[in-house]
């Protein structure tokens, strides 16, 4: 197992829980300190630190509105402090309104951009100082298949995801250059709480299993170990790219 992650400290927003918590154990087994982001489910957040701890590395847990400027701000600093400094951002933390895109007001568009997109702009910007004073950086961010594909309902999280390839993109270009790395993990359908909110849950399951090549849905564990490897000196050369992590499901027509 490699322990060139031994040492670095990361933060990962919404990391108590799915995918984030998955990233997170993954990062913690590889040596890595980490700072769990929470907003609501606490109890989740400290049984995932617990979790890190037991794997011999230092564990955060910190609560931040992801949709708030200030609180990301903050949230980065805090994580600094507790941990020693911000060497990986994961921006992770989701949320969104799920409505025909005629449907949806002001209020569902700005709740839905804030906390999927913008907050990573923003937590990008408070963790890249801490990244530049170590000479080292990785900054990943979370999108889906929604971003390209349409599915009922999903029309302004889909532009929310859009938009985050986009900025991860943009970073990415501004920041190869001072060894900070950025790029975007697309996760196909995962069996997480997240699911719970589409009222198509057991259809959309059914329809991936039955379609993806690999044989089953990708895992929050999966997720995580392409994370590790996004993170490590073997994919220095892999910048600003959308990496699918679905077993080939997104390769099929729909």
């Amino acid at each position: 197992m490699t322990t060139e992650l031994q040492g670095k400290c990361a933060l990962i927003t919404g990391g108590g829980r799915g995918i984030g918590r998955g990233i997170a154990l993954a990062l913690a087994r590889r040596g890595c300190n980490v700072a769990i982001n929470y907003v609501r489910h606490r109890e989740d957040a400290e049984e995932t630190a617990a979790a890190a701890e037991q794997l011999g590395v230092r564990a955060a847990v910190i609560k931040a509105n992801a949709g708030r400027d200030e609180e990301m701000q903050a949230l980065v600093a805090e994580s600094a402090h507790a941990l020693g400094s911000v060497d990986i951002f994961v921006g992770n933390a989701a949320s969104g309104v799920l409505k025909p895109m005629s449907e949806i007001d002001r209020k569902a568009w700005d709740w839905t951009l804030n906390i999927n997109a913008h907050s990573i702009l923003v937590g990008a910007q408070s963790a890249v100082p801490w990244m530049r004073a170590r000479g080292w950086g990785r900054i990943l961010t979370v999108t889906s298949i929604g971003s390209r594909r349409v599915f009922p309902a999903y029309g302004v999280v889909g532009v929310s995801k859009a938009a985050i390839e986009a900025l991860t993109r943009y970073l990415a270009v501004e920041l190869a250059p001072e060894n900070i790395i950025a790029n975007c993990i697309s996760p196909g359908i995962v069996l997480t709480d997240a699911l719970d909110f589409f009222p198509s849950k057991d259809a959309m399951v059914a329809h991936a299993e039955q379609r993806t090549p690999a044989g089953r849905l990708a895992t929050p564990e999966d997720v995580g170990e392409v994370a590790v490897w996004l993170c490590s000196e073997a994919a220095r050369m892999i910048v600003g790219q959308t990496i699918e992590v679905d077993g080939g499901y997104s390769l099929l027509a729909f």
